[in-house]
Formats: structure tokens, sequence, C-alpha cells
């Protein structure tokens, strides 16, 4: 990795380690009042309706990654007639999938509240969901043309910066409102004003440092083209991250909805947190792609994956002993319903990790725009945790929801080993397996404490206490099998990580 994209690299990493955590700690203050002063079933409400929206976002089904892989050679050339080119194709079509995303919000704003059965008045829930549709409608006009230049760029830390200060004043505005018991819609609507920051600092960052950047300029409709390949990776993303609550609020009801919201609440955060070390990498490995640098990609990811295996396992191996206890204090004075489930911690912990597993190969995919090659993998990914999701569901619950989502997550991990070995990396699909094999062991030697100690921490003073024990003996096992299997690139990564430090400095 050239000093450039080092340093670049440091930045979105020390950015995003701040967004994420912002994120981290909003999302869990904010269920959190919506529990104690609205209810669980107020809660369940909202993460139902965010889900569906969180699906008409597909009309801008995969733009975002098709301008990005489409600004790469134009950025590394400095043309920037090429650069204006795509941003102004790039505004354009998410100007007109703004439009079709309001259409669908009133669409939902009429159906919703026939099929959902709520405290509030079908009026009510209408108005909640044109007022939780308001910020992604918004983010469409004011955030997107800004986010695909400045990630292709690798200049991710300024939409994270301007996100932080948007989501701190969102955050405060929610928790003041809530101990006022100010209506619930009423509540939302004021948690949508700070949005104007954001906009705000990241057009005056563009204008100042993209000065040749034309938004007017002649469209390159051909740019995007991949956009329609993309589509089904953004399907696929929408299924991991809606498709449990929909089924949930079909065949379920909104308490369980709740229940759902918690837990994945914790493995929200716990993957945000791992989104730091993969920040602004994405951006880096399209670079070396597009130059061709086979044996720079090679070395490069070999440590990313050595490096986000360790992580992963890591953080999923004491997450497995901790999370029911963290939900247990989270939801301590909650007893509207119940969310000491054991079972469903562990599926929650299983379907966390190998949704990770793919993670390094998933971002090569999308540097190198093989988004047409892996479409219909990606589809059967959708349709597994869809499906079986959805059988399960009325007979198991949340059980059979999250074992639709672990087969899907499993399929494409054996997948994408195979893949991008061959297509991509010309690595051998051995040593990724042989990887992932011997961390599942040392997971389980990690585990293994938990049988036999009785985990009941009672407020979360004690539960740090217990889960830095369990971090402290985690990371010495996974240590010392990486010292005895993989010693040199253990060594690479350690000096890589010295280099970067010093760079930063």
């Amino acid at each position: 990795m050239s000093s450039s994209r080092t340093k670049k690299f440091m930045y979105n990493s020390m950015t995003t380690a701040f967004h994420q955590l912002i994120v981290m700690i909003a999302g869990f203050i904010t269920p959190k009042f919506m529990l104690v002063y609205y209810g669980s079933e107020m809660n369940g409400l909202v993460s139902s309706i965010t889900q569906f929206i969180t699906y008409f976002n597909l009309v801008e089904a995969g733009l975002a990654g098709a301008a990005v892989y489409s600004l790469y050679k134009p950025l590394a050339l400095k043309d920037h007639e090429g650069i204006s080119s795509v941003v102004s194709s790039a505004k354009h079509f998410y100007n007109v999938s703004g439009c079709i995303f309001a259409g669908l919000i009133g669409v939902l704003a009429i159906f919703y509240p026939i099929f959902v059965k709520s405290a509030l008045s079908p009026w009510m829930i209408a108005i909640l969901v044109v007022v939780l549709g308001a910020k992604s409608f918004l983010d469409f006009f004011t955030l997107s043309k800004y986010r695909v230049l400045l990630t292709a760029d690798q200049k991710v830390y300024m939409v994270s910066i301007a996100s932080s200060i948007y989501i701190i004043l969102n955050t405060a505005a929610i928790v003041v409102l809530s101990m006022l018991r100010v209506n619930i819609v009423v509540l939302y609507i004021v948690a949508i004003l700070p949005l104007a920051s954001r906009s705000v600092i990241l057009h005056f960052y563009v204008k100042k440092n993209y000065p040749y950047v034309n938004y007017r300029a002649k469209r390159n409709d051909k740019a995007l083209s991949k956009r329609w390949d993309a589509l089904f990776l953004q399907i696929l993303q929408s299924v991991q991250t809606g498709a449990p609550t929909v089924i949930a609020t079909i065949f379920t009801s909104l308490k369980t909805v709740s229940v759902y919201s918690v837990f994945n609440m914790v493995l929200t955060g716990i993957n945000g947190l791992l989104a730091i070390f993969q920040s602004g990498l994405g951006a880096s490995f399209g670079d070396i792609i597009a130059r061709k640098e086979t044996k720079t990609l090679q070395k490069a990811y070999n440590e990313f994956e050595f490096a986000y295996y360790n992580m992963i396992f890591f953080v999923y191996s004491v997450a497995g002993v901790m999370l029911q206890s963290f939900v247990n204090i989270y939801t301590k004075n909650v007893t509207d319903t119940n969310y000491n489930q054991p079972l469903l911690a562990f599926l929650f912990v299983i379907n966390g990790l190998l949704y990770n597993i793919k993670t390094p190969q998933g971002m090569l995919v999308i540097s190198a725009g093989h988004y047409k090659e892996t479409r219909w993998r990606s589809l059967a990914q959708a349709l597994i945790a869809v499906i079986v999701g959805g059988i399960l569901a009325p007979f198991l619950g949340l059980i059979g929801i999250m074992i639709g989502l672990i087969l899907s997550n499993l399929y494409r991990s054996i997948d994408l080993f195979f893949y991008i070995p061959k297509y991509i990396t010309k690595l051998s699909p051995l040593l990724t397996i042989y990887r992932v094999l011997r961390m599942l062991v040392a997971s389980v030697i990690i585990y293994l404490p938990n049988f036999i100690i009785s985990i009941t921490p009672k407020n979360y003073f004690e539960w740090i206490l217990y889960a830095l024990a369990f971090a402290v003996y985690g990371a010495l096992i996974l240590f010392l099998q990486s010292f005895i299997f993989e010693r040199s690139l253990l060594f690479n990564v350690v000096q890589r990580i010295k280099g970067m430090l010093r760079k930063s400095k």
C-alpha cells in the first residue's frame, strides 16, 4: 500500500472509528428511551416501519456502488471532465430515485396502518411512516452525490465527520423529547431538523476541494451501466438488515419485532466497530485492481484477511459469552415482553460471525466491479434467507428467522471462498478455509469456560469486568494460534500497523 493510500486509510479509520462509536452509542440510547418511555410495542412499530423504508431504498439499487467504481479510473488519471460526467449522471439518477422513493412511502403510509395493530390510530401511523421516510428522501437530494465522490477518492472521513455531527444532534433531540413524553410523531419531526448540518458541511467541503466538478456536465450514463448488476448486491444487503423485521412483522407481533431489534441493535453496534477496520480499504483495493498490481493485491489482501479474521473471531467469541447478559441488563426495567432468550442470542452470534466471514471477499467483489458475475449467487443467498425464514417463522418465531439467515450466510461464505481466489486474487482457496477452521477451533476453546462459570452480572460495571476477563483470555488464545500457525504473517501485519501509526503522527 503506497504512502498516500496508507495516509488516507489512517484518516478514514480514525474518523470512521469515531463515527461508529457515535452510531453505536446512539443505537443503544435511542431504543432504550423508546422502551422506557413508549414501550416495546412502539419500539417494535418504529423498527418495523424503518425496515420497510430500508427496502424502498432499493430504488437507488446499486447506484452508489456503480458510481464509486466508475470514479476510480478518472480519479486516478485526474480526468476532471470524466469525474464531472460520472457525478452528473449519479446526481440525475439519485434525483429520479428520490422521486420514486417518495411515491413508495406514500403507498406504505396508505396500506401499512391497515395490516398492523397498534395503540396509535391509523392516521398517526400513516403520518409516522411519512416522517420516518423523510430522512431517506432527503438523503437522495442532499448526501448521495457527495458521498460517492468522497468514497471513491478515499475521503470517507469527511462523510463520517458530517454524519457524526448529525447523529449527535439527532440523538440529543430524541432523548430530550422522550423524557418530556412528546407525541412520537412530533418527536421524529424535530429529530430530522439536524440533517441540515450534515448537508451544509459536505456542500462546502466538496465545493472547496473539488472546484472542477460540474454537476450539470454532460452525463455519462454508460459509466453507470453496472448499476443494474449491483442491484443484486443491494438486495442482499437489504435482506440481511430488513427481511427479519419484515417477516417478524407479518408472522409474529410488534413486541416480537422489538425483541429482534434489541438483539440486532447489539450486533449492529459490533458490525459497525468491525467496519472501522475496512474503512476506505474497498477504494484502496479498487485502485490497486484498476492499476493491475496483482502482487500488491495478493500481499495486501492476504494480510487483511488474516488480521480481519482474527478480529471477528475474537469479537464474536466474546459476544457469544456476553450477549444475553448484556440484553438482560439493558431491558431490566422492561416487563411487557420476554428478552431473556439465550438460544436466540447464540443464533445471533453465529449469524453475525458468518456474515462477517465473507466481508473480505465481498469487499473485493465490489472493488473489482464483479456485480454481474456474482448476481445469481447473491440472489440465491437472498432467497435462502427469505424462503427458509418465511417457512419457519410461523412455527419457530425469531428462531426460525435466524436459521434462515444463518443458512443464507453459510452458503454465501462458502461460495465466495472459491470465487475470489479463482477470479480476482489468484490465491489458493485452501488458505482461507484452513484459516477459518483453525479459528473456529480457537473460538470453541474461548467459549468453553461459559459451561463452567456462571455469568450473571447485575449491572454494567460487573458486565464490563466479565467482558474484559473473557477479552484477555480470547485475545491470548487467538494470538497463540496465529503465532504457532502463521507466525511470519502475524509479524508482517504488526510491522504494517507500526508503519501506519508512524505515518499518522
